[in-house]
């Protein structure tokens, strides 16, 4: 028997300890920002026939029907001026000049609004390096990793920018994504996102909305809303989140899960505040489980905000998540949980609850 397999027990463990996630510091290039600007892999294989629409909500119906016209629509133009007309014709007649360029997917956790983008990506008829698809986080950081101007210029090629969890959390971003979007509308590029916030309300209860209201209302005139209504499809018929486990067997399942990081919670949270959301995904790269000791509550909004993205990127990449600990509905204070991120915190829990459930199988039974 080895050592390692005597210090914890009768259960087999790997040889090799697990990976830390704060032992990581990943260096992201500008080029592979741009280059990973396209559905994250739990979304590579979805598309308009994939998805399931709930009988009983009529909106989701509809809104395939809608975004299918819409990507055929794009088919054929060109990327600056020019060329076929392209805007999708929601009243079926010529549109008017100041028409919305885009459309605008609102709805609650987990209604498939990210499933639904995701298949109007792949279903726009056009190479892969003439449309983008990322959250607003990650084009915010793209403008930070390239500078306003370029971010222009590498965008404004494209058919089509899909824009993932739309949000607006304070002033500088509001003028930064309004004059962004603005140029790349003049430029001919499609527009697509999702929120859990209407257009007109972006930027609510964060900051003093009513002092940048041009440029709030600048960017909800670049979208048609769609509202998509329904329950959260992770909780459909779903049982309930596993409780947490303990430290000795959160431990012992990264020691026998290959690829699989070990990490304490609290370690990570400061770590975070040492990487660039930016680089979260690298962070994660090739990690096939993330293991987490000692959960307990967020301490403040600043790290709350980072654990939302990094939660954001384990879900893209359908990472399972095992922890000890809190669960992790008790991650938010209720003050958070009111505050102007609440629709944020809703669904990193929603989301790190998925993949709780998706980790029950690194338990040895």
């Amino acid at each position: 028997m080895s050592s390692s397999t005597a210090a914890h027990g009768s259960a087999p463990i790997a040889e090799a300890a697990p990976l830390s996630l704060c032992a990581r510091e990943p260096h992201v290039p500008a080029d592979r920002l741009v280059a990973e600007m396209v559905p994250p892999p739990r979304f590579d294989s979805v598309r308009f026939d994939t998805y399931v629409p709930d009988p009983n909500q009529p909106s989701q119906s509809e809104a395939v029907q809608v975004l299918s016209t819409f990507a055929a629509g794009l088919g054929g133009a060109t990327a600056v001026g020019g060329g076929k007309r392209r805007w999708f014709d929601f009243a079926k007649k010529p549109a008017a000049p100041t028409a919305p360029r885009g459309v605008y997917l609102d709805g609650g956790y987990g209604v498939g609004k990210t499933h639904l983008l995701a298949s109007l990506w792949h279903a726009t008829p056009a190479p892969r390096e003439l449309k983008a698809f990322g959250t607003f986080v990650e084009l915010t950081n793209l403008v930070g990793a390239l500078g306003f101007q370029q971010t222009v210029q590498t965008l404004s090629g494209h058919r089509l920018l899909c824009i993932d969890e739309f949000e607006l959390d304070d002033p500088g971003d509001t003028v930064l994504v309004s004059s962004l979007l603005r140029r790349l509308v003049e430029a001919g590029v499609a527009l697509a996102a999702t929120s859990n916030t209407l257009p007109g309300k972006l930027g609510e209860g964060r900051f003093a909305a009513a002092d940048f209201l041009r440029e709030i209302q600048g960017l909800s005139a670049h979208f048609r809303p769609l509202r998509i209504d329904g329950e959260d499809y992770r909780h459909r018929g779903l049982p309930e989140a596993p409780p947490p486990y303990s430290d000795e067997q959160v431990t012992r399942a990264a020691y026998a899960t290959e690829g699989a990081s070990l990490d304490g919670f609290a370690l990570l949270l400061d770590h975070l505040a040492k990487v660039h959301p930016s680089r979260y995904g690298a962070l994660t790269d090739e990690v096939r489980a993330v293991c987490l000791t000692d959960v307990r509550p967020v301490p403040d909004q600043s790290t709350a905000l980072r654990l939302v993205v990094l939660a954001d990127r384990l879900y893209d990449r359908e990472v399972p998540v095992l922890a000890s600990g809190l669960p992790f509905d008790k991650l938010f204070s209720e003050e958070m949980l009111n505050g102007g991120y609440r629709k944020k915190y809703f669904r990193a829990i929603s989301r790190l609850t998925a993949l709780a459930r998706d980790a029950k199988g690194l338990i040895a039974q």
